[in-house]
């Protein structure tokens, strides 16, 4: 009985619907069937348009090139024939954000390859173990991005630079702390050092990891005697980067990581040093080689002092200058007599070029016409004992 109930209420319904639809106006009817013509031809236009363009889109990735070369330099922001380093826009702007412009310090590099045949051989006797030291990188970064990029948990030691009167930092990472402490305390060889979570550095700890920090920064100060003695001293041990700040984040600053292994084991160490710590040896550090010297060199004016001294000039004897008018001297004819302002026993001006050196009276000696000297030779207003008493006073100057 259901299912028959069902089927006449269906049947119901599309009854009621036949009639509604023969009971419209033919009119309406007609602009409905327009406007389903229309969005029939809207439809088939944009497939059109679509496949067109999909066609299109083939035939540009089928070339060399899908984007114009303005469109490039808009992207870049700055044009291949004209670029503006002023210019922070695009692509450019998003680069220069994250590098840090620094000049390359040549001598920088040797002094820490120094460092690591240093430490190979002051590691060695501290840990009594085969230890070997290497240089991993040297690069330039701002402080900021190396704080936040520190792995946690490490020990930052902050140290100053005495004679720079400057700070920089050294930090050690966990796995490098747990292989010095389990060398120095005895552990086994073949067993890789257990990291313990959540939990901070003991006192023993810490002191150990201090021990081999100020053997690393007596090695750096060894490193750096030829081109400047500096002393580096412990200022204070952080395990919280924020309490470690000696600069501000924007600053630029010296990354040196250092890889030790003892064997099985080993860890890194970092040590940072701003740009405004080193500040006061960069003319020393742009050396290319050591000894390089960019301003006065006391070897070669000791040199230059004995060449000069050994040298050979010409002199003159003049006897008497006098300025007559040129009228008088176009009417000078042969056997015309000169005279001359000056006595018999006159001094004589000897010179060199247009320097008066000395005066004396004129005489002779056998069949050559000389002069005998009467005054002292004058010196020339700078001399090498000048230069010498200059480098003592500015020696003095620069004395604490």
């Amino acid at each position: 009985m259901a299912g028959n109930n069902d089927q006449v209420d269906q049947d119901a319904i599309a009854a009621q619907w036949e009639a509604s639809l023969d009971s419209e106006d033919p009119a309406e009817a007609a602009e409905a069937a327009a406007a389903n013509e229309l969005s029939e031809s809207m439809a088939l236009q944009w497939a059109a348009m679509v496949e067109d363009g999909s066609r299109e889109f083939g035939n540009k990735n089928s070339g060399e090139r899908v984007l114009s070369q303005e469109e490039i330099d808009n992207l870049l922001g700055f044009t291949v024939g004209d670029v503006n380093l002023d210019d922070h826009s695009g692509i450019r702007a998003i680069i220069d954000s994250a590098m840090v412009s620094y000049e390359r310090l040549p001598m920088l590099e040797i002094v820490f390859d120094r460092l690591v045949r240093l430490m190979t051989t002051s590691l060695r006797n501290f840990t009594s173990d085969n230890v070997e030291v290497s240089l991993d990188r040297i690069t330039s970064v701002r402080f900021g991005d190396y704080m936040n990029s520190i792995p946690l948990p490490a020990v930052l030691s902050v140290f100053k630079a005495e004679e720079w009167e400057n700070f920089g930092l050294a930090t050690v990472d966990s796995s490098l702390i747990y292989s010095i402490i389990d060398v120095l305390l005895g552990g086994r060889r073949g067993q890789t050092s257990m990291r313990i979570e959540g939990r901070p550095y003991t006192t023993i700890e810490t002191n150990l990891v201090k021990r081999l920090v100020e053997v690393v920064l007596s090695d750096a100060e060894q490193a750096f005697r030829p081109l400047s003695p500096v002393t580096f001293s412990i200022d204070r041990l952080e395990t919280n980067p924020r309490f470690a700040a000696i600069s501000r984040p924007a600053n630029a600053a010296i990354l040196v990581r250092l890889r030790i292994d003892m064997e099985d084991r080993g860890g890194n160490i970092e040590l940072l040093l701003p740009y405004a710590t080193i500040e006061p040896i960069r003319p020393v550090l742009l050396q290319m080689f050591m000894g390089e010297k960019f301003g006065r060199d006391p070897i070669w004016e000791g040199h230059f002092a004995t060449e000069v001294a050994q040298a050979e000039i010409a002199v003159d004897a003049v006897l008497y200058e006098a300025d007559i008018p040129l009228k008088q001297l176009m009417k000078l004819k042969v056997g015309d007599t000169l005279p001359l302002e000056m006595r018999a026993d006159a001094l004589v001006s000897v010179r060199c070029g247009n320097v008066v050196l000395t005066e004396g009276r004129m005489g002779r000696v056998g069949d050559r016409v000389a002069i005998r000297v009467t005054k002292q030779l004058r010196k020339p207003n700078t001399t090498f004992a000048m230069f010498e008493k200059a480098d003592e006073q500015t020696k003095l100057m620069e004395a604490p």
